[in-house]
């Protein structure tokens, strides 16, 4: 077991993550840890990028990169952006 630690946030994103954990019955430590491991770091989303490019046969080249990069941009802003 890891030990606890405290993260500084506003009123309005503490009260957001109780409403969130609250909904899938659990703490908000819980919830923070399972976002943390869902979500990718800039190099492993590049290592996925590269495998599945090699999966499909397709050169991974800078111009397939940022043919990538550009519609992730246009996934997240259809989703809202990063944060509510």
């Amino acid at each position: 077991m890891s030990k606890p630690t405290s993260i500084k946030t506003s009123e309005r994103v503490r009260d957001r993550l109780r409403v969130l954990a609250e909904e899938r019955g659990t703490t908000i430590t819980e919830l923070l840890e399972e976002l943390a491991a869902r979500e990718l770091t800039d190099a492993e989303r590049e290592q996925r990028a590269l495998e599945a490019a090699r999966e499909l046969g397709v050169e991974y080249t800078e111009q397939v990169q940022q043919v990538g990069t550009d519609a992730w941009e246009k996934i997240r802003a259809h989703q809202g952006g990063a944060a509510a």
